[in-house]
């Protein structure tokens, strides 16, 4: 047996998991007409064998029909879901895994034009910021009602095989009755008292009981400590978690500190990039101490070895890993193969919930496959010939080609014209709160090293340096340049959002940072110049600010903005800059009407994305065998790149990343990972 503590055993009544890692209920959004098909299954089944030992499904699963799939949420109210969720369970079982899911009622965490466009219920009238509905306080009928919801869905999960249930009580129904904060009531599930706060909640898990039987493992996953005014303090959660224990009900507590109706709220509760590692697992090992019950946890425990020292130092029983198996679901393997330092770390960008929140699905900046486990499988095969692939650029994409094509097994040479990798990486962790980001590089030029990829740093290569090396396939990462050539005259007057987060540009006194792109580099600059004592405004043409950063990764920096001399301008446009004596007048315009308006500043700032730098494909299009074609058909289905439209070349050639257009990381690695795995 091995002595690492995340390797003991542990019994949960009956249940033996062969390990304390688990990876804690979140809704990744991959159901399909609300059931748990086969994407969702084969997520959930690649961590399973890797050796994990719980894994707890949906973020939550609905159990009534008025608690619409807001985040695609699996329909637990559906008899269907039961075959579904069987061949998930069957599936992770042989792996030794065992298997739970989340049981809940949004109610006010939702929106009533979703779903059958029922009403939105809650403890009171008060709307959730977050989804901006105006819920009806629930009647005595509707408790009656989601409380066999709650039996009928837990009896469901019983029959599909699973080996429990958690019952969500933060931020949904059972929460709004349980906090002071939302509970408006009257009556015996009213305001007045914890015990009438709580009795929603102790009758659902009664009904429960009385359908499952005493054997079967119920938890909940509730807010020890709401961290807000009016609502559940320490005290309260306290109690809480002892009646909780002494019902003789619940087998776990699953414990988080914070509140979630605001999208800077939920940040705190489930930390992003640059906030502190682990910020609530000392307050979740005071429960456990108090209440010497199974006790679960999860929030940015992203490393192994913060998770090694909760289940050590007796904090925890059982340790979430949620967002770490995201990024990388080999984890154990990884640990029980002794290569540790080999696990793609999580980075913190939030790719994966912030997307969810805006109605995508779950997808890792830093992992294509993620999500994506049918059509790009984790593992990468081998190839058949081996042959030589020159890369050049060392950016995300380029080091992804390499990486690739190395555990395929090709000879890789990579030309680098900087004297490191890491491309336009380097720019954004020059932002203290984005310096995680670097991992994206460090991982993978560590797997390129141990792979013996070649780096040729320093190079600035031309076609003929790239055809001298006798490629079989050229692919070109080179990436974008900004481009601010979007003004009807002074161009020449403003600098872009890269001069001033590089220090090209020294930072102006009184500043006007346009952007018309939305992204990272302008709230970046932004931050840059603000530490550096100006005054900044930031206007863009859209109606919202900065739309490609999403809600829980936009909260740190406008904590940080909002300290400072920065304000926000929506729905005007930079039409033109000219110079008047020391200092510029920028002329901007709308795109709803023909007003315009006047900045008097020293300095432009214009964040307008990439233009591909891409001379040299063209140059070495001529040569090439494909002259550049990507059959997409065969790309989207993972099969070889086989255009010969050109009988004279020697190689084929293929762009990927910034070269094509301006993207993201995310689309960067993706490009590289699906187009290199089968060449």
């Amino acid at each position: 047996m091995s002595s690492d503590p995340l390797f003991q055993p542990y019994d949960l009544k009956h249940l033996r998991l062969k390990n304390r890692l688990m990876i804690s209920s979140h809704e990744p959004a991959y159901p399909e007409d609300g059931m748990p098909k086969d994407r969702y299954r084969a997520y959930h089944v690649e961590r399973a064998r890797a050796g994990v030992g719980l894994t707890m499904t949906a973020g939550s699963a609905a159990v009534s029909r008025d608690s619409p799939p807001v985040f695609n949420n699996v329909l637990a109210w559906q008899d269907e879901v039961v075959g579904w969720m069987k061949k998930l369970a069957d599936e992770c079982h042989d792996h030794g895994c065992a298997v739970m899911i989340q049981l809940t009622h949004l109610g006010r965490r939702t929106r009533w034009d979703k779903g059958d466009w029922l009403p939105v219920v809650s403890a009171g009238h008060e709307r959730e910021p977050a989804h901006r509905a105006f819920p009806k306080p629930v009647e005595d009928w509707d408790i009656a009602r989601i409380i066999r919801d709650y039996a009928d869905a837990a009896e469901r999960m019983k029959a599909a095989g699973l080996d429990g249930i958690e019952l969500e009580a933060y931020g949904h129904l059972m929460d709004q009755f349980l906090s002071p904060a939302t509970n408006a009531l009257e009556g015996p599930y009213g305001a007045e008292s914890l015990d009438t706060r709580m009795r929603f909640m102790m009758d659902a898990l009664t009904a429960i009981r009385e359908r499952v039987g005493p054997d079967f493992i119920v938890g909940v996953r509730y807010a020890g400590d709401e961290a807000m005014k009016g609502g559940i303090d320490k005290a309260q959660g306290m109690e809480i978690s002892r009646r909780l224990k002494a019902s003789g009900l619940v087998d776990f507590l699953n414990v988080i500190r914070g509140h979630i109706e605001t999208d800077a709220a939920l940040t705190d509760v489930i930390p992003v990039q640059g906030m502190a590692s682990a910020p609530h697992l000392d307050f979740a090992g005071e429960i456990r101490a108090a209440t010497d019950f199974p006790t679960f946890h999860a929030a940015k425990i992203q490393d192994v070895a913060t998770a090694r020292h909760a289940i050590a130092s007796g904090k925890l029983d059982i340790v979430g890993m949620t967002r770490a198996h995201m990024a990388d679901p080999h984890i154990v393997a990884k640990i029980r193969r002794g290569e540790e330092d080999r696990i793609r770390p999580c980075v913190g960008a939030n790719y994966c919930l912030d997307r969810i929140y805006q109605g995508g699905m779950a997808l890792c900046l830093h992992n294509p496959s993620t999500g994506r486990e049918l059509e790009q499988p984790h593992r990468i095969e081998p190839a058949v010939d081996r042959r030589r692939i020159v890369i050049v650029g060392a950016g995300p994409a380029g080091l992804e080609a390499a990486r690739v094509a190395g555990e395929r097994g090709h000879e890789v040479i990579v030309h680098e014209a900087a004297d490191r990798p890491g491309g336009q990486v380097r720019l954004t962790a020059r932002t203290p709160r984005r310096a995680e980001m670097m991992q994206l590089v460090q991982w993978r030029f560590a797997e390129c090293e141990r792979l013996g990829v070649t780096f040729r740093f320093n190079s600035f290569a031309d076609a003929e340096v790239v055809k001298a090396e006798g490629p079989d396939v050229v692919v070109v990462a080179t990436g974008g340049l900004p481009h601010t050539a979007l003004l009807e005259d002074g161009n020449d007057l403003v600098v872009s959002a890269w001069d001033i987060l590089s220090g090209d540009a020294r930072p102006g006194q009184n500043v006007l940072i346009y952007d018309d792109a939305g992204d990272y580099a302008g709230l970046q600059a932004a931050e840059a110049l603000a530490a550096a004592g100006a005054s900044v405004e930031v206007m863009t043409r859209d109606r919202t600010l900065v739309p490609e950063v999403m809600a829980m990764s936009l909260t740190p920096a406008m904590r940080e903005l909002q300290q400072r001399d920065v304000t926000f301008t929506v729905t005007w446009k930079l039409d033109a800059v000219a110079r008047d004596g020391n200092l510029l007048q920028a002329r901007v315009g709308s795109d709803y009407t023909g007003a315009t308006r006047t900045r008097s500043v020293d300095q432009v700032v214009v964040n307008n994305g990439t233009r591909p730098l891409d001379d040299l494909y063209f140059d070495l299009r001529p040569g090439s065998s494909n002259l550049g074609e990507v059959d997409y058909d065969a790309l989207i289905a993972g099969q070889p790149q086989n255009v010969a439209t050109n009988g004279d070349g020697t190689y084929q050639l293929f762009r990927i990343g910034d070269a094509v257009a301006a993207r993201n990381t995310h689309a960067a690695v993706y490009d590289a990972l699906r187009l290199v795995r089968t060449v």
